[in-house]
């Protein structure tokens, strides 16, 4: 078993903090496809945040020219 450190424990209470975040954040009408839904977009974001970071990106003349758009 991994040892639990005080950094784990940091990041383990900012994931609470933001899961009742989102979830307060919700409609009341809501339910679990929102729910996914909304966990979904936040984790594209971040890896395409990620990706933009380790300089893992397309131009946009590129992506473009790639779609046939002008």
């Amino acid at each position: 078993m991994a040892a639990i450190t005080h950094g784990s424990l940091v990041m383990a209470a900012v994931f609470k903090q933001e899961a009742h975040k989102l979830i307060d954040a919700l409609p009341e009408t809501a339910g679990w496809e929102e729910l996914a839904e909304q966990v979904e977009t936040i984790l594209d974001i971040e890896a395409g945040l990620a990706d933009s970071a380790a300089g893992r990106v397309t131009d946009n003349a590129q992506v473009r020219r790639e779609f046939g758009l002008r």
